[in-house]
């Protein structure tokens, strides 16, 4: 049986720390840093619904469902979103990478890349996962183009999955990537952060 805790991870670019409540702050900034809530096909909080949003985080962790955490740039220490391990699947060794959102100004600066070496990684090589899932949006270009340039293979599409605030039915594209194919993700991965740095 897979055992999983919150943890913190920390490499040259982001550290992902365990959420709590007093991240409210940092995080509603990271939010407003390109208005984030206004993308209608996800779903990152407005300044008054962050609290509610991580207390949803916190719950789930409590349950032994998620594992949430904060994004931060190591440089500087700013906060710039969050990520979580979700869908966890102890008997099976799977789980799922989700629930991600970035600040516009961190995006295309390598964190998103540095962050998903940091979870695979543990995921692959501590927690012994066979496989690791990422799930998004099919109308959310930006995420699938991000997902694939991991290594990721799409597996397929949920079509009429999910039902979203607004009442839309939301098709949910599934990649996974596997523990075989882990070595070559992690090289090339490995390959494109050693460019931003």
């Amino acid at each position: 049986m897979m055992e999983i805790q919150p943890l913190t991870l920390t490499g040259p670019l982001v550290t992902l720390e365990p959420l709590s409540m007093e991240h409210h702050d940092g995080l509603v900034a990271a939010a407003q840093d390109g208005e984030l809530w206004k993308l209608w096909y996800t779903s990152v909080p407005r300044q008054e619904g962050m609290r509610a949003e991580i207390e949803r985080r916190l719950d789930l962790q409590a349950s032994g469902q998620m594992i949430p955490f904060t994004a931060r740039r190591t440089a500087d220490g700013r906060i710039i979103g969050m990520t979580t391990y979700m869908n966890i699947d102890r008997a099976n060794r799977r789980l799922e990478i989700g629930s991600t959102w970035n600040a516009a100004g961190a995006q295309r600066t390598g964190t998103n890349a540095a962050s998903k070496l940091l979870l695979l990684t543990h995921a692959f090589e501590v927690l012994g996962c066979i496989a690791v899932e990422f799930r998004t949006h099919w109308m959310n270009q930006q995420s699938r183009g991000a997902i694939s340039r991991l290594g990721a293979k799409q597996d397929g599409v949920l079509r009429n999955h999910q039902r979203l605030a607004d009442g839309s039915l939301r098709d949910t594209v599934v990649f996974s990537i596997l523990d075989s194919e882990w070595p070559m993700v992690k090289n090339g991965l490995e390959f494109r952060l050693a460019r931003k740095r």
